[in-house]
């Protein structure tokens, strides 16, 4: 989750993959969602693409939505919620307006008992 939070969206994409593939269960697709999420806003932050962002972020959502709140000390809740203003706020800048979306909308993940 380092990767992600430090806004290493390329390298938490090569990391989580590894751990979604090669776990055979349903949590595999807890580590698929929080990928999406950071593949999205590589789409976003690095690439400026906008259809591309917004449907992964959109797919990264729906995922996680099969999750309580709480999933093996994360907080997916907050997660969902965030990824959810995030890509909001994308929707309403439209893609001629990318360079305008606020750094402080940048998903991240939370475990919980941190701030």
């Amino acid at each position: 989750m380092h990767e992600f939070n430090a806004g290493e969206f390329f390298d938490q994409h090569e990391t989580l993959e590894l751990l979604w593939r090669a776990t055979p269960d349903e949590i595999r697709h807890l580590y698929e969602g929080i990928l999406q999420i950071g593949v999205g806003m590589h789409h976003l932050l690095k690439k400026r693409n906008f259809h591309g962002a917004a449907v992964k972020l959109d797919h990264g959502i729906r995922l996680l939505e099969a999750f309580p709140p709480v999933c093996h000390g994360v907080d997916i809740g907050r997660l969902r919620s965030d990824a959810t203003a995030a890509r909001k706020r994308l929707l309403e800048l439209g893609p001629q307006n990318l360079d305008q979306f606020e750094r402080e909308l940048i998903p991240r993940v939370h475990l919980m008992g941190e701030a």
